[in-house]
């Protein structure tokens, strides 16, 4: 399931710097958009798959899943300002540090991969 997680969050940060590069084609970008908001769905599913996998759970694993939704919260609110021509500073700033953080917990935590160990 692991791999599944990791798939689902590869694709969709991938979807989503296509959405926020693909400004000017309305068209395409609010398909994107949809697609990416599935792959919102699929991050948690498998996320959620992977904590009823663990006997108990560890306080790390919670606050990787709040910061995680965390990160989709700021990658759908940046693309929805983006759409409505306001600000998106805020949301790049809270992106950029919640991404940093999911991903260092998400590597350091035994059900990942032992890159921090």
């Amino acid at each position: 399931m692991t791999h599944a997680h990791i798939t689902a969050w590869a694709v969709a940060i991938l979807l989503f710097m296509i959405a926020v590069f693909q400004e000017r084609k309305q068209a395409k970008t609010k398909i994107i958009h949809m697609i990416l908001r599935l792959f919102y769905l699929l991050i948690i599913g498998t996320g959620a798959w992977m904590l009823h996998s663990i006997a108990s759970i560890p306080a790390l694993y919670v606050v990787k899943t709040i910061v995680g939704i965390w990160v989709i919260f700021a990658m759908e609110m940046i693309l929805v300002r983006k759409k409505k021509g306001k600000s998106t500073n805020v949301f790049w700033l809270q992106f950029t540090v919640a991404f940093v953080l999911v991903l260092y917990l998400g590597l350091k935590l035994p059900l990942g991969f032992y890159i921090f160990s």
